[in-house]
């Protein structure tokens, strides 16, 4: 077991390969008195094309069947896993992004059993024509649902207004057309090929024994032989697909969301550059900014108004999104700003400020055994370790970010997505 420490933030975990193949990161918290454990792979809506190295063909799947796989995973013959769960009192759940799926739970007592529960029930896949069958019509309701929920809509009306061909365009619960294909034997192709514990992290944070988690997992884990999964992306476009899209729904004010395209680099973004991005959106509109200011006092924008660096596999935006009585002339705004920053140069007293700032959340991050734990399975699969933050925001510079301001965020990849009353 290795122990990785942070001599800046005097913080520490345990690291440790298990002979499973499974990576186990474990974050004692003294004082502590809950526990929380996620267990992730690096599976998520944007893995549609995909085979194991040594295959010649690829295996294409429908749209949404990574969600759709997390919610038959918690089903059993015999019992599902929320009906254990509810005997040792913990609180579980999983969710699907586009580029990873993950099991959790919080308790504050049986941790143990809690924690033999994940590890078993993920490992126990269990699917029949029946059981699928039920599910389509189930994630169908919601599939709909989403199609009429405000927020959900402008994100993924912008994304289809960014990318040509991107799976991150699609909707992560798919179409009801597409998961009408999902049956029991694509279901089972998908687990055995992502689900491999080599392709997986367990992370847990709080009140835990280090010893205790790995005589569990020496008890519960199944080896898996080690795969190497073969990933596929069409080629996209430098370019943006429309500069505007716009959709009428039951809101009382517009909703909005203005975005850049960026591209993104092969093997993905390191912790320099994401501070980098951070720390740029924060000083062309975070709330300290003379543009929010401004914005506010003419009523353009709320409270609701907020920046985002959006970035996976394959894909980078900057984000702008909030209500506004005229979208239109927030995008303007933003423009501009960043225009004149471009001309003019960021304050460097605005910039220490920021970065001060940022410094102290990353710091108050290691207060949270929830954002502990997620950090540490995130860091596992971007490869960014989980001190790195702190350690980059004590020494990134104006300049850095003045430069990363001068060769990103270019008007003609921007675009703007509304939602209007009906």
């Amino acid at each position: 077991m290795n122990v990785v420490k942070s001599a800046l933030l005097d913080e520490s975990y345990y690291e440790y390969d298990h002979p499973s193949g499974l990576k186990i990161l474990v974050y004692p918290k003294e004082g502590y008195q809950s526990a929380y454990a996620i267990f992730g792979t690096r599976y998520g809506s944007i893995d549609t094309r995909f085979r194991l190295k040594g295959e010649q063909e690829w295996t294409v799947v429908p749209e949404g069947i990574a969600h759709f796989l997390e919610h038959k995973l918690f089903e059993s013959q015999d019992e599902d896993a929320f009906a254990r769960y509810a005997r040792t009192g913990a609180n579980a759940n999983a969710f699907t992004s586009f580029d990873r799926t993950c099991y959790l739970f919080s308790c504050t007592e049986n941790f143990g059993a809690s924690l033999e529960i994940l590890l078993d029930f993920v490992q126990s896949p269990y699917f029949t024509k029946e059981t699928v069958d039920k599910e389509q019509g189930i994630i169908g309701q919601e599939i709909r649902m989403y199609d009429d929920e405000p927020n959900w809509r402008v994100m993924f009306n912008l994304l289809t207004a960014l990318y040509h061909t991107h799976p991150v365009r699609i909707d992560i619960a798919g179409t009801v057309e597409s998961i009408a294909k999902i049956d029991a034997d694509l279901l089972y192709k998908c687990y055995h090929t992502f689900y491999n514990l080599n392709n997986m992290v367990l992370a847990v944070a709080g009140k835990v024994d280090p010893k205790e988690v790995l005589s569990i997992a020496d008890r519960v884990l199944k080896p898996s032989a080690d795969a190497v999964i073969e990933r596929s992306f069409e080629e996209e476009p430098e370019g943006i697909v429309t500069d505007h899209v716009e959709q009428k729904l039951s809101v009382s004010v517009p909703l909005f969301m203005f975005g850049y395209k960026e591209t993104p680099k092969a093997e993905g973004m390191d912790t320099q550059t994401l501070v980098e991005w951070e720390l740029l959106l924060e000083l062309i509109a975070g709330k300290t900014s003379p543009l929010y200011r401004r914005l506010l006092d003419e009523q353009l924008i709320n409270e609701s108004f907020g920046t985002e660096l959006f970035e996976g596999r394959g894909y980078v935006a900057a984000m702008f999104a909030g209500e506004s009585k005229d979208p239109k002339a927030v995008a303007e705004a933003v423009k501009a700003e960043i225009e004149r920053l471009k001309k003019d140069g960021i304050d460097k007293d605005a910039f220490e400020r920021v970065r001060r700032e940022r410094y102290g959340l990353s710091v108050m991050a290691f207060d949270s055994v929830e954002g502990i734990a997620n950090n540490l399975s995130s860091a596992h699969f971007t490869g960014r370790g989980i001190f790195d933050t702190a350690e980059v925001l004590s020494r990134v510079t104006c300049e850095q970010v003045q430069n990363r301001l001068m060769e990103s965020l270019r008007p003609e990849r921007s675009a703007l997505s509304t939602i209007l009353p009906a």
